[in-house]
């Protein structure tokens, strides 16, 4: 178990080790499964709104899901495997609750047509109004997402009105912005010092990357709201943008 001692140490080491098990070493694998545990079952609590537990259904396919994310991550076009292991594991709980939302409905239809006291006449099976109420769940989680989102950017003065007009115009530059925050967020050291100071570390930053101090400048409202994003369990909002900051 020496891989799990030192697996958090940098989340350079995590990469390494996934793409390892990707390659098919089952023991590295089993060590990241079982360290990741308490991230997975966080990870399914936040998306259920319950506490979830190692043995619930929805561990079980969180599990499966963090597995999948596994196999598929590619560190050259997703952003880190935590991030990318959120999202895979949302879809797949996501999808485990519809599909269980449905077999509860059927059992109960099969239950009412069994029941010759009952009456079919007032039982309504519709499909469509159990993905409604799911999409209405999940339109709820999004919304108390950007609230706390929201509050966490106005600690440090900004605003998605703000970041609306500061965010970089060009793709190259987005992507290169998003790169910088990508660096920030994987790093201990640059992301202890946003967070204690509310503001970049430049110097460091540019020590880091081939970046002049202006564009730094010019991109840093933009870069901080990206490694809260990150280093954030706004697994929702973290979808919802995928394809815009990265």
């Amino acid at each position: 178990m020496s891989i799990i001692q030192g697996i958090f140490k940098t989340k350079t080491n995590m990469s390494e080790l996934v793409q390892m098990a990707k390659a098919g070493n089952e023991e590295v694998l089993n060590d990241l499964l079982f360290a990741n545990t308490s991230f997975m079952k966080k990870t399914a609590s936040f998306i259920c709104k319950r506490t979830i537990d190692e043995q619930d259904d929805e561990f079980s396919v969180a599990m499966n899901g963090f597995h999948e994310a596994v196999i598929a991550f590619d560190s050259t076009e997703n952003a880190s495997f935590q991030t990318f292991a959120q999202l895979i594991i949302k879809r797949r709980i996501v999808d485990y609750i519809r599909k269980e939302t449905v077999r509860k409905e059927n059992v109960m239809l099969l239950h009412i047509e069994n029941d010759e006291s009952s009456s079919t006449q007032h039982f309504l099976f519709d499909e469509k109004s159990i993905y409604t109420y799911t999409e209405e769940q999940q339109s709820v989680a999004r919304k108390e997402e950007l609230i706390r989102y929201n509050k966490i950017l106005n600690e440090y003065n900004l605003s998605f009105v703000e970041l609306t007009h500061t965010a970089p115009k060009h793709v190259d530059a987005r992507k290169t912005a998003f790169q910088i925050a990508q660096i920030i967020a994987d790093s201990n050291e640059l992301y202890n010092y946003l967070i204690k100071n509310k503001r970049l570390p430049l110097k460091k930053i540019e020590v880091l990357v081939e970046i002049s101090r202006k564009t730094l400048e010019r991109n840093r409202k933009y870069i901080i709201a990206v490694v809260l994003l990150l280093n954030s369990d706004f697994v929702y909002i973290k979808d919802y943008v995928k394809g815009e900051i990265i």
